[in-house]
């Protein structure tokens, strides 16, 4: 290691910290690695939820999109990542009757007349068609860009120009999300459908000036090359364990219940004190946490980031069966689209920025169980994991208890108004006679991982370039940059290119050590 990195610092052991204690490892580093909890994995865990049954669920974490295949190979893993048929299923009432529009992973002519039966022609489809080509165009030129030194942004647009044309680089980088989507799409529901991408874990307008919700439809579009969203065999606990056992494999030196409270730097290395009285020491501190974690760690301001999303999971003896008569195994296998018509999401935002619940509150749902039984184990039922928009940290705060029932009844109910008898028939019960409901809302997330607010991205996702202008250090140019710090670097989520479960964090900062001594 170039660097002369000798002792490895990792504090995190989520997915990333794995990865980067994994590839230092790997090249000859002493690494030790610090995690707060009593086990490793982060939000990519996998557990037992509910009392009496073996179903072992992923609270937060469901698909892999973003980790690249090179880099699964690199860490020297097994995993495997199984397709979806169904990309997603959205169910409809107009008119009084209802219906659902299906899109299948490859679009044929089940989606084309899902589509004609929606709208009544074939205009709406076409432009699907041509949107996501357009997409997928992109999605082959930007997935390499994710890993290794970072293009600038030229760069980057003139790969996107050249594959996809000026339209989409004007649709997705240059204007708000909500202007192309108008633009492209008239119907109400197809145009909620592509906006979802933009909000899963963000909180804005798809009308904002910031580009928020771009950001966040630019990293859910273009993983892997593809945009597709894999389903793990064993579910995210496989990843954490496949990671874990690598890991242990390398010789790096984990140590749990370590929850470090500061950091700092000096001309000798770097150390970390721990809330329990320990100090370790070393060359240079790889942070697997969230930004604003580290600007505490050295005692400086940080504005807290806004979570935006409640996760539910729920166990049934069956799926329950819907309004429009389609085949549940059919609906929920890939993403259902719940409530989520464009004007429905915008209306939602509306109301989280004032300081409501909207109800029924737009979310999408999955069944990991149709695409990965394993994690049944043995369980005659199904799983469904239900995410809902729209749910800032700051709804939560006053009141947590309250405001988690209300948006968990607010969610389920843009699920029951498409179910052709209640969910609760479905539902199993845990061996306390309970449903089988898990809800978490942002504020849980932040206590049960530690990201604060709840983030699930630790911050605002980045774009995936560096600026014209800039002349870059290597910590810049591989997005690792703490400010002010020489040999502190992120190698989370955080990281300019790190949003998502896909290992980039942790590797980008390996990639740092490799390219030199980082300068801040």
């Amino acid at each position: 290691m170039r660097s002369g990195a000798d002792r490895v610092l990792v504090v995190g052991g989520g997915h990333n910290g794995l990865v980067a204690s994994i590839l230092a490892a790997r090249t000859g580093a002493r690494v030790t690695l610090l995690e707060a909890a009593d086990h490793l994995g982060g939000a990519s865990v996998g557990s037992r939820v509910f009392a009496g049954h073996p179903v072992r669920l992923s609270r937060y974490s469901y698909l892999v999109s973003l980790m690249p295949q090179q880099l699964i190979d690199e860490l020297g893993i097994d995993l495997t990542l199984l397709s979806r048929d169904v990309s997603s299923y959205t169910p409809y009432r107009r008119d009084g009757v209802p219906g659902g529009l299906l899109v299948e992973r490859k679009p044929g002519p089940a989606t084309s007349a899902s589509f004609r039966a929606l709208t009544g022609s074939d205009r709406e489809f076409q432009a699907w068609q041509q949107f996501y080509a357009e997409c997928a165009q992109m999605a082959r030129v930007l997935a390499p860009a994710l890993s290794g030194p970072m293009r600038t942004r030229s760069q980057v647009r003139e790969a996107v120009v050249a594959a996809a044309g000026p339209q989409l680089w004007t649709d997705i980088f240059e204007t708000p999300l909500g202007v192309g989507i108008t633009r492209r799409f008239d119907d109400d529901l197809v145009r909620g459908v592509v906006a979802t991408d933009g909000l899963i874990g963000t909180h804005t307008s798809l009308f904002d000036e910031s580009l928020l919700a771009n950001r966040c439809f630019l990293y859910h579009l273009i993983g892997r090359g593809t945009g597709e969203w894999l389903v793990p065999m064993g579910g995210m606990g496989a990843v954490a364990e496949a990671l874990t056992a690598r890991a242990v494999e390398v010789g790096v030196q984990i140590v749990t219940g370590a929850r470090v409270v500061s950091a700092g730097e000096d001309t000798d290395g770097v150390r970390a004190a721990t809330a329990d009285g320990r100090d370790f020491a070393a060359d240079v501190l790889l942070a697997a946490v969230a930004p604003m974690t580290v600007q505490q760690w050295l005692g400086r301001p940080a504005a807290r980031p806004v979570g935006a999303q409640l996760k539910i999971n729920m166990l049934l003896d069956r799926l329950p069966r819907l309004a429009s008569g389609v085949d549940p195994a059919v609906a929920f296998a890939g993403t259902t689209h719940l409530e989520e018509g464009f004007d429905q999401l915008e209306a939602a935002y509306r109301d989280s920025a004032a300081g409501r619940i909207s109800s029924p509150l737009p979310g999408e749902v999955y069944c990991h169980s149709l695409t990965d039984p394993s994690i049944l184990n043995g369980h005659s039922g199904a799983t469904l994991t239900l995410f809902g928009l729209h749910t800032p940290d700051a709804l939560f705060r006053e009141d947590p208890e309250t405001a988690r029932a209300q948006a968990a009844e607010a969610a389920l109910a843009a699920l029951q108004l498409h179910l052709a008898e209640p969910l609760t028939d479905c539902l199993a019960r845990d061996a306390n006679g309970r449903l089988c409901l898990d809800v978490a809302s942002p504020l849980d997330v932040e206590a049960s991982v530690g990201m604060p607010g709840g983030n699930i991205f630790h911050g605002d996702l980045s774009w995936p370039w560096l600026d014209d202008e800039v002349d870059p250090t290597p910590a810049q140019r591989f997005g690792t940059q703490v400010p002010g710090c020489t040999k502190i670097l992120l190698a989370g989520a955080g990281t300019v290119r790190g949003g998502g479960v896909s290992g980039l964090g942790g590797a980008a900062a390996v990639d740092t050590l490799r390219a030199g001594r980082p300068t801040g």
